[in-house]
């Protein structure tokens, strides 16, 4: 099994960056989801509720972000420093806040314009929890950028090609990776080989992993990442295929267990042998 994609999501819910390579920290890839747009309470705006927040690419700089958006001209936005922190929550059912500095006026403004509502961008300087122990079977931990549970994604091709035939059987068209906004990407496993790793031991190039479970897919998956359109799949077709414990299962959440490096190509080994369970 092999490594062969990498992606970022510089802020929440926004566009994708690709990587050859990238570091990793136990709370998540480097740059990934340190940013967040929040509304006036100081919670999660994401694209359950504002599919406009594909229009948003951020490109990640030395010190802070490019925003860019059709439309609107570009807006450099710098890591916020001196500046008091505000309280703030990935998601309305969350009990526990976490401190983020507000990016200022500027970029408040610019994203307000592109989104069509009243948001703030706020920057995660220090990695929190933001989930309460207990809420998970797998504990993310204490430290966890704005990813809504775990610091990683990894999804699986062959998974991704399985869901595609299940779908063009029920007359829709295979939808691509993105819509499942995946970190790490792996080819050479076999479909759904991922629900046996749940538990366990992973080692991706020279950095160890837990794994730790399935991930639960919500409306996102049915939102174009380009256009933002919605439609009902993939998610009718998981409800007939990966229904499993009351919900609709595709990819595998992992936690970072240590500092390192990763690269596209990388070999991928789980610990163990693992036996593929198919669709359940």
């Amino acid at each position: 099994m092999r490594l062969t994609e990498i992606s970022t999501y510089p802020i929440k819910g926004c566009q994708r960056i690709g990587h050859a390579e990238v570091g990793v920290a136990p709370w998540g890839l480097d740059g990934d989801r340190r940013w967040m747009v929040v509304d006036a309470e100081g919670v999660g705006v994401t694209q359950r509720e504002v599919t406009a927040l594909v229009r948003v690419h951020a490109r990640p700089g030395p010190d802070g972000l490019l925003l860019r958006a059709d439309g609107q001209p570009d807006l450099p936005v710098a890591e916020p420093v001196g500046v008091d922190p505000v309280p703030v929550r990935t998601f309305r059912r969350r009990l526990l806040r976490v401190d983020a500095l507000p990016a200022g006026p500027a970029a408040d403004a610019w994203l307000s314009a592109v989104l069509d509502r009243p948001v703030r961008l706020v920057w995660l300087a220090e990695p929190a929890r933001h989930i309460e122990p207990g809420r998970k079977k797998h504990d993310p931990g204490d430290r966890v950028s704005f990813a809504d549970a775990y610091p990683v994604l990894l999804t699986s091709t062959a998974s991704l090609a399985a869901l595609g035939e299940w779908l063009t059987a029920a007359g829709a068209d295979p939808v691509p990776m993105a819509r499942f906004r995946p970190n790490l990407v792996v080819d050479g496993a076999p479909a759904w080989a991922e629900d046996d790793w749940e538990g366990r031991g992973l080692r991706i190039g020279g950095v160890a992993f837990r794994a730790a479970g399935p991930s639960a897919r919500c409306l996102v998956t049915t939102t174009d990442q380009e256009t933002g359109v919605r439609g009902r799949e993939p998610l009718r077709t998981l409800a007939r295929h990966r229904n499993i414990g009351r919900q609709l299962l595709f990819g595998l959440n992992v936690v970072p267990l240590e500092f390192g490096r990763l690269t596209v190509g990388d070999r991928v080994e789980p610990a163990g042998r693992a036996t593929p369970s198919g669709s359940r």
